[in-house]
């Protein structure tokens, strides 16, 4: 009950703590965005926050939809490669497939694109049949209508303007060929839902059958072309920047791969952090500013409680200084200076003093965050204290003892005396 009670008061008085509101208007402002996501990688990636914090911007502003509420986080992909450093990754409007085209034309400018779901080879029928074949004519016969079939098929997407040939299905030897001799780009994308992210980039409806494909089902690209990157080559299929491009990719560079995981999880962080903001704009000052607030009003709370309650609010208030602890430990501060610097600060009115891990000593480890820019999403905070609240009111509810016991099964029998009474 004590637990419930302080984090109804807890969640109510974050209304009361938000220092900078972002309205729909200014998702438009590289800056702003950047400001958002500014803390959310700084716990990640603190040295390289200045490197990836346009990058996300970017990629966030080339998606953002006209109603900002539609924000999709899917339509933000990141592509790792090896090799390189941070500083080499880069925003690119469209999509990356990690893998070479299968002809030899690596390059189209203004291409139309047509996806295929089926593969590019001689129709199999359904049921099995049989062919007599009499004589070396007949067999000749044979394999030319096979390969007029195929090349007919070939021609008419030429035919109908297509430059670029995506399929999701397997590519036949003779099939490449024509598509080779017609000069366009083929490419093979095993991953049926990147099909679909690609089809959506360059607006084609996926085709189910080998054959012409209509203007209005094709898709376009400003370029399609093959780069390589590191040891590896890759496809990428580009929008201008005047083309509203439904999906970025953000292609992320660095000399191992357990570095560019880290850097992934970072990346996914901040861009959950503008899918936050397009819902609820409002941010509490960062560096433990906000948990110090909560703990100050939490222990007036448990001093003017008269019942049994006030052991679980003041304990619930005393977890929230967990964080600003965790902060002075990794700035290479002394952790309970600290925390009564700031409970001083609190008391004395500022309610967005907190901790600055630049600081050398402990007289300049607290500052006004509001003014440094450092904020986190009020959504996030109130989302953390519910469920962390929850998890500590179903554990303390159970009221049996819970214990592990060894799994089922015969017990392995014992040896008696010691292996060396056998030789």
């Amino acid at each position: 009950k004590g637990y419930v009670q302080a984090a109804d008061v807890a969640m109510a008085s974050l209304d009361d703590l938000v220092t900078w509101k972002v309205e729909a208007k200014d998702l438009t402002n590289k800056e702003t965005i950047k400001t958002a996501t500014f803390a959310s990688l700084c716990s990640k990636q603190l040295t390289s926050v200045h490197i990836l914090n346009p990058l996300i911007a970017e990629a966030c502003m080339c998606v953002m939809p006209k109603n900002a509420k539609n924000f999709n986080v899917d339509n933000v992909r990141t592509c790792k490669m090896m090799g390189g450093s941070v500083q080499n990754s880069e925003v690119i409007r469209g999509v990356v497939v990690n893998r070479d085209t299968d002809t030899s034309v690596k390059s189209v400018l203004d291409a139309k694109v047509a996806v295929f779901t089926c593969a590019i080879d001689t129709a199999t029928t359904e049921t099995k049949g049989t062919v007599l074949i009499k004589d070396a004519d007949e067999l000749l016969e044979y394999n030319k209508s096979e390969e007029k079939m195929i090349e007919a098929s070939i021609k008419a997407i030429a035919d109908s303007g297509v430059k670029v040939i995506v399929t999701g299905g397997s590519v036949g030897e003779m099939a490449k060929h024509f598509v080779e001799k017609y000069g366009m780009m083929l490419i093979r994308i095993l991953s049926k839902f990147e099909l679909r992210r690609l089809a959506k980039t360059v607006k084609a409806h996926m085709q189910v059958r080998l054959g012409a494909v209509p203007p209005e089902e094709q898709g376009y690209c400003a370029k399609a072309y093959v780069r390589e990157v590191g040891l590896q080559k890759v496809t990428v299929f580009e929008q201008k920047e005047t083309d509203s491009s439904q999906i970025a990719t953000i292609m992320l560079r660095g000399s191992t791969r357990n570095i560019l995981n880290d850097i992934e999880r970072a990346v996914d962080d901040g861009v959950n952090v503008i899918k936050s903001l397009v819902k609820d704009g409002r941010f509490l000052p960062g560096g433990g500013a906000t948990e110090i607030e909560l703990a100050r009003k939490l222990a007036d709370l448990a001093n003017k409680e008269k019942t049994l309650s006030q052991y679980a609010i003041k304990k619930f208030g005393q977890s929230f200084e967990v964080i600003p602890t965790t902060l002075a430990e990794n700035a290479g501060l002394k952790p309970l200076d600290v925390l009564t610097l700031l409970y001083s600060e609190h008391e004395s009115g500022k309610k967005s003093a907190g901790i600055n891990i630049d600081a050398q000593d402990v007289k300049q480890s607290v500052k006004d965050l509001a003014k440094e820019r450092i904020f986190d999403s009020l959504p996030a905070k109130k989302m953390a204290i519910k469920l962390a609240t929850d998890a500590a009111v179903t554990v303390l509810r159970v009221d049996q003892i819970i214990m592990a016991k060894p799994a089922g099964g015969p017990k392995m029998g014992q040896r008696k005396g010691h292996w060396d009474d056998e030789d």
